[in-house]
């Protein structure tokens, strides 16, 4: 039950937020500048242990590194985006290695990722309302496969949008219509989101990880 505490809890951290962004002064929202050296905006939360993330060069880029043992924490970083505006989330992420073992990631025993990114729309005080898309690096789920999450399966949907399949060592782009994906899986049309969370997380299957992260950012298009 503790994780699942703790999930709600990091759904529902957005009712803090007092960062608006003005959308049409820009061409994009950047969430994440970790090519510009900086984790400005970005706030840690150890939930079993801790997963530990650092700034590094990789291939002649500063990107974001993580490196999970038994552990999981993440990084959130509060910020409102006008998904009307801007409804397309890219980003672009790798992994070191697989999570060893054969494990059902849709049960909480096998609730874990190499790496995830959450966005997250708040339900303020009522943090029961709370609503999170969640694209995963899976590893024994199937690339497109869609399922609740097993802590939260009201709150937060998850996407594979990497597996076992993909090469690792190797940058994969992803982009994703946010503003799309919150009506399809939830039935609501969200106009704005509140916060963008990074995890690797190796706590239910007691696995080691290491992932990279590029640049995050919402565009029109």
């Amino acid at each position: 039950m503790k994780k699942c505490r703790i999930l709600i809890f990091i759904l529902g951290l957005c009712i803090l937020s007092n960062l608006h962004v003005h959308a049409d002064e820009k061409d994009n929202i950047l969430v994440g500048a970790f090519s510009q050296q900086t984790l400005e905006g970005w706030e840690s939360k150890k939930f079993v242990n801790e997963t530990t993330y650092s700034l590094v060069m990789v291939d002649g880029n500063m990107v974001l590194k993580a490196g999970s043992q038994n552990s999981a924490s993440g990084l959130i970083k509060k910020i409102r985006v006008d998904l009307e505006k801007f409804p397309v989330l890219n980003w672009r992420w790798r992994i070191e290695n697989r999570l060893a073992g054969t494990f059902d990631e849709k049960q909480k025993s096998g609730d874990d990722y190499a790496a995830r990114i959450y966005v997250v729309v708040s339900g303020g005080i009522a943090v029961w309302n709370t609503r999170a898309m969640n694209y995963v690096w899976a590893k024994n789920s199937l690339k497109g496969d869609v399922w609740p999450n097993a802590f939260a399966k009201k709150n937060a949907v998850m996407v594979a949008l990497q597996s076992s399949q993909a090469p690792v060592s190797v940058w994969h782009a992803e982009k994703r219509n946010i503003h799309e994906d919150f009506k399809k899986y939830f039935g609501k049309k969200i106009r704005f989101i509140d916060a963008v969370v990074l995890m690797s997380d190796t706590d239910n299957t007691k696995k080691t990880v290491t992932a990279y992260y590029g640049d995050i950012y919402f565009s029109t298009r």
